[in-house]
């Protein structure tokens, strides 16, 4: 059940109406991008083309977070959601329209794609940041991270069900067609969500500014930029590993089924019994398994391992993201100004979360087009994968009273 807040309806509405939209959102994104990647990898067979298209994301998303926190300051926060949500929209309608070219349109459909997100989670975050407060925000971040596992659970695999049972171009039109839907609705449901302005001057230099002072903030914006150093790359190497081996898109969705359905298990379990005293202690349990997951994989990379990595980081990930986010919104709430520069902090923490995809999607690219081989990409895994030692040493120099 939702932890409402006492006495307070017009609260409790934008809790479940901000659940609802994320939720249709996680089913929308993870029925369809799941399988971008591989429809992508289907027309290239090139791994350069693959990082070319989710570097276009991750570059395109933090520009679009500054504007879309510069439009937060001057226009209503829905409705900068909303643009993200019609923005994605236009994203699988353009990949619907180019079909079979998808791949020579790759950083196109990256920066559609980058510019759909900014957006909608500049819009969300601030929004959750707004709607939640100290003691629902570990609730509310599990059970968004419960939707999102559900979506995640669903969508891939009844998209793999779609796809395996069609003619494979048909099969993938279908499946962007549903998320094409979903994401209409989300946009009608964010109509319901009352109205929220903000006022004053956008002034997302000050909050860089406090990069040097204000060692939290500093601590949390190096943590998130390590985590990015890990999620640039994992997010679609293993998905395409799995396609290799397996050939089958339904592989691909028993995959993530085993994953989502294992985190949405422990994101409720989570949401229950993290409480600020043990953030700290969760976030290093987490780091230490999702750090030396990737050797599950590394050295014999089959379903068996693959399904078996699935289990374990579906795990880790509610044990680390729930005191991260958590944590991190909280440093926020107590620093200088954050009534006034929320958007910009939460601006600032996304654009470092970037900046660590950037980097690993940028080294991937250079290491195969130097080496001109497969083999190094074990290598930057295992590079990358320890990054998330990095974030608990980060978080665990943050010095506030939770």
């Amino acid at each position: 059940m939702l932890k409402f807040i006492p006495n307070n309806p017009a609260i409790n509405k934008d809790l479940t109406l901000l659940l609802t939209i994320g939720g249709l959102y996680s089913l929308g994104i993870f029925l369809s991008n799941t399988f971008v990647n591989v429809y992508l990898w289907r027309q290239s067979n090139d791994f350069i083309t693959i990082g070319l298209y989710n570097l276009a994301i991750f570059v395109f998303q933090p520009i679009t977070f500054i504007v879309a926190g510069k439009l937060a300051k001057k226009i209503d926060r829905i409705i900068v959601l909303r643009l993200g949500v019609i923005f994605l929209s236009f994203f699988f309608l353009t990949v619907l329209i180019i079909g079979k070219h998808a791949a020579t349109f790759n950083i196109l459909l990256g920066c559609l794609l980058g510019i759909g997100y900014g957006f909608y989670w500049l819009a969300f975050n601030v929004l959750t940041f707004e709607i939640t407060e100290p003691e629902t925000r570990d609730f509310f971040n599990g059970f968004m991270g419960g939707l999102e596992s559900l979506g995640g659970m669903v969508g891939p695999l009844l998209a793999g069900i779609i796809i395996s049972k069609m003619s494979t171009n048909i099969g993938y039109m279908t499946v962007f067609s549903i998320s094409l839907g979903l994401f209409i609705l989300a946009v009608v449901s964010s109509f319901f969500l009352k109205r929220r302005k903000a006022r004053g001057k956008y002034e997302l230099k000050k909050v860089f500014q406090r990069f040097l002072p204000d060692a939290n903030w500093r601590n949390v914006l190096l943590a998130n930029l390590c985590q990015g150093l890990r999620e640039g790359i994992f997010v679609f190497i293993i998905t395409i590993w799995v396609f290799i081996i397996t050939n089958s898109e339904f592989a691909v969705g028993i995959f993530n089924l085993v994953f989502c359905g294992v985190s949405f298990v422990f994101y409720m379990i989570v949401s229950k019994i993290i409480y600020p005293k043990i953030r700290k202690r969760a976030i290093l349990m987490g780091s230490i398994i999702i750090s030396l997951s990737v050797y599950i994989l590394v050295f014999h990379f089959s379903i068996v391992t693959a399904l078996l990595y699935a289990l374990v980081i579906g795990v880790a990930y509610p044990i680390i993201n729930v005191p991260l986010s958590s944590s991190a919104f909280d440093v926020i709430g107590n620093s200088i100004n954050a009534k006034e520069l929320r958007i910009e902090y939460v601006v600032t923490l996304e654009l470092f979360v970037n900046i660590g995809r950037v980097i690993s999607v940028c080294l991937l690219i250079v290491c195969l087009i130097s080496f001109n081989s497969f083999k190094v990409i074990p290598i930057i895994l295992v590079i990358m994968s320890h990054a998330y030692l990095f974030v608990f040493y980060f978080m665990n120099k943050i010095d506030v009273q939770f």
